[in-house]
């Protein structure tokens, strides 16, 4: 059984696309994901997934419960784990430019048993992404259809049914929040047709919302009150509320917001040109999207005071405070509607490319990694995942939601911070199209910053973690462990 764990995935300087199929390689006769994502095409899904989630839906809820005005800080914390991640996760993706992201970084590193777990937390991150960030849509929309247009809608069908009080769910008295789920089945429907139409529906939208969000910091800055901003760092209330623990306590729940360039790297498989444009498209994406994050948070707590900024439509809501823009609140309605729903997008098109290749090593069964014939698509595992999301969006709260999203991204940063550092020693001679500096510093930082984001969020949600941890582990040991390709050789002496 620890054989079974600790076996790596071969990687070879083959594996280095030039036109060809990635380093797992493809099947006899089998369909495989097609090539037409650009470096531009990279840096926009990166926005799409990260400006949208942070500015509309987790800020305000991050402010006015853990951080206050010192969100900035938080942003500014989570940012520099980011970077030191986002240097690692640039290497890797120019060196394995394979579908998969985390997981096969880990699998052609430190073993199928912590790839497993590794690719399970990937699971949880972009299932639990999805469905929080629809949460926030429907928001948004109720907001736009009952204070813009005038167009009643029952509050039992835009909440969820179950609420999380005091580290324990209790009934709501909901029925769905149906919006949310409606989002995510138009959405799916949209990643099954293709990756092509995909992202070129994600870039109209991420042009939309960089128009909105550059509306509101300009109009927004001149009803700023630096009184708002004071004290900057509010005094500790309890467990990470407010003090120097809220702010990291905050920065835990944001660094949700920067998903986007992991999302990035599930792709690969589907870049013309991954060796250069997949740290393009990592880094580029995180550099823009941080510094914009911070001079939102700005105007934000600016406009308004943090305690009041709690709600899932934060910007909507600092903005209704003035009616000279109730004109500019309408347009970020619309923004936040698009934005999300291009956050949506990426994340359901990164999930079922993370079971696609799960699937094609083995350790899923083989429905997650048929490719449709004429879209290209991982068509099965869009559907299941659609299916799911739409159950968690209209079941669950935004809270529980988003901070479970936090939990299985750190520590999937971790891991690869970890892994970029044990690859340069066990295969040095692996062509490296970009390389981290200071690469003993950066990973080792990067590493210890994720896990320590990850500690503040598992005290109070460790029992969901472990819950799903072990669900994960059941699914390993009873089909993914008997099942991996990597048997086969076994098998056949």
């Amino acid at each position: 059984m620890l054989k079974s764990l600790l076996r790596v995935k071969p990687v070879e300087p083959a594996g280095h696309i030039d036109g060809g199929e990635p380093f797992e390689g493809s099947l006899d006769g089998e369909v495989t994901l097609k090539r037409t994502l650009t470096a531009r095409h990279l840096i926009l899904l990166g926005m799409g997934a990260v400006i949208g989630a942070g500015i509309f839906v987790v800020t305000g809820q991050a402010a006015a419960n853990h951080a206050g005005p010192a969100i900035m800080l938080s942003f500014v914390l989570a940012g520099i784990a980011c970077a030191f991640a986002g240097l690692c996760y640039a290497e890797f993706s120019a060196m394995l430019p394979v579908s998969g992201g985390a997981y096969s970084y880990t699998y052609a590193t430190l073993g199928e048993g912590l790839a497993w777990f590794i690719g399970w937390c990937l699971v949880l991150e972009y299932l639990f992404a999805s469905s929080s960030v629809a949460v926030g849509w429907s928001a948004y929309l109720v907001s736009f259809l009952t204070s813009t247009l005038g167009i009643p809608f029952p509050a039992q069908l835009a909440e969820a049914p179950l609420a999380w009080k005091d580290g324990s769910f209790a009934v709501s008295g909901a029925v769905i929040n149906l919006p949310a789920v409606l989002i995510v089945a138009a959405i799916t429907a949209l990643c099954y047709r293709g990756i092509t139409q995909s992202s070129l529906v994600n870039a109209v939208i991420v042009a939309i919302k960089v128009a909105v969000i550059a509306l509101f910091i300009g109009f927004g800055i001149q009803h700023v009150d630096p009184a708002n901003w004071t004290p900057f760092i509010p005094e500790n209330t309890g467990p990470g509320q407010f003090g120097l623990d809220g702010v990291f306590r905050a920065a835990s729940i944001v660094f949700f917001a920067y998903i986007g360039f992991d999302a990035v790297s599930t792709a690969a498989g589907e870049a013309k040109n991954p060796q250069r444009d997949m740290p393009i498209g990592i880094l580029g994406s995180l550099a823009v999207c941080t510094v914009i994050y911070i001079i939102v948070c700005a105007v934000l707590t600016g406009m308004l005071h943090y305690t009041q900024l709690g709600t899932a439509k934060p910007v909507a809501t600092a903005l209704e405070t003035y009616a000279d823009l109730a004109w500019l609140k309408t347009f970020v309605e619309i923004g936040a509607i698009a934005g999300l729903s291009s956050v949506i997008l990426v994340m359901l098109m990164a999930q079922p490319r993370i079971f696609y290749t799960m699937s094609r090593d083995g350790l899923l069964p083989k429905i997650f990694g048929r490719v449709h014939p004429r879209h290209r698509t991982p068509h099965i595992g869009t559907i299941l995942v659609g299916i799911v999301a739409c159950l968690l969006a209209g079941l669950l709260p935004l809270n529980v939601l988003g901070e479970l999203v936090s939990m299985g991204t750190l520590l999937a940063f971790a891991t690869v911070c970890i892994c970029v550092l044990v690859l340069r020693h066990t295969k040095p001679e692996l062509p490296r199209p970009f390389r981290v500096p200071a690469i003993w510093l950066v990973s080792l930082l990067g590493a210890a910053a994720c896990l320590f984001l990850f500690w503040q969020a598992f005290i109070e949600h460790w029992m969901v973690f472990v819950g799903w941890t072990v669900l994960g582990q059941l699914i390993y040991f009873g089909y993914g462990m008997r099942h991996s390709r990597l048997n086969k050789p076994a098998a056949g002496k």
